[in-house]
């Protein structure tokens, strides 16, 4: 069945953290989910490649091909296109502010709503520490987290063979270890107090796997999850109400990521 069947037309969609490129990339998911997009905006909002596997395991296929062929043609039938770089494929970042074919690249930008809200979008690398400061625990982290997501893929693999939905092992995790449940915290109020210094009213990121929608301070804080772990996106539709949304998700509710996100569409098969 084909995404449109039950996604409606949005206005915007907002998706990240794809890592094209990586064997861990759910490009094949990504990519049906685009292909059956009705949106007026498409945000890209970082880690759509994955550079830092060229030297080390980088893969492209089929899959990845039919993700770029995707966002081309959205853009090619109108819909406005916006990439803003993250971490993994910061290699972009000096042609923030110019336009590669159809699509506008971008540092950040402000995003606003049917109903008037303003969104700060970014990737949000630059507010977590790991990344900024690095040493052992990031090389222990990536050896961990990439032994985590190789079981993820396996497990998932055999779950749609049996035509059972996508499932996050690595977010279940996360939503159980004490100190990863902490780390998300403070990276997520640090984002929201950076939002509420530029007087918008809300947030809206990737960066770390983790799809959330919740208030902080009076501010919405939305982490649109990611295309590794998750399988998410974030979409408003035409009246402005914002939605993360799990397409390819085994049930009709919250990912295990997270208990904190409004409920999601209708599983797409």
């Amino acid at each position: 069945m084909m995404a449109e069947r039950n996604l409606p037309p949005q206005r915007a969609v907002f998706v990240s953290d794809l890592h094209l490129g990586s064997r861990d990339s759910q490009a094949g998911l990504l990519a049906r989910f685009l292909e059956g997009l009705r949106t007026e905006k498409l945000y890209l909002v970082g880690d759509v490649f994955d550079f830092w596997k060229l030297n080390r395991g980088w893969r492209w296929g089929a899959a990845e091909s039919r993700v770029v062929r995707a966002v081309f043609d959205l853009a090619a039938r109108g819909v406005e296109v916006i990439y803003l770089p993250g971490n993994h494929d910061e290699a972009t970042l000096p042609l923030a502010g110019t336009q590669f074919g159809p699509i506008k690249i971008l540092r950040e930008c402000v995003h606003e709503t049917a109903d008037g809200r303003r969104f700060l979008v970014l990737h949000g690398d630059a507010f977590d520490g790991i990344v900024c400061y690095g040493g052992w625990r990031t090389r222990l982290g990536e050896w961990a987290y990439a032994a985590l997501l190789a079981f993820n893929t396996q497990i998932n693999t055999l779950r749609l063979r049996k035509g059972h939905g996508y499932w996050s092992l690595a977010g279940a995790v996360k939503s159980k270890v004490a100190r990863a449940r902490a780390f998300i915290d403070r990276f997520e109020r640090a984002v929201a107090a950076e939002a509420q210094s530029r007087g918008v009213d809300g947030v809206i990121c990737g960066h770390i796997h983790v799809p959330t929608m919740r208030e902080i301070n009076g501010l919405l804080y939305i982490n649109d999850g990611d295309w590794v772990e998750s399988c998410s996106a974030l979409v408003e539709d035409p009246n402005g109400q914002m939605q993360v949304i799990f397409p390819f998700a085994a049930e009709t509710r919250a990912s295990p990521a997270s208990d904190r996100i409004a409920a999601p569409t209708k599983a797409i098969a």
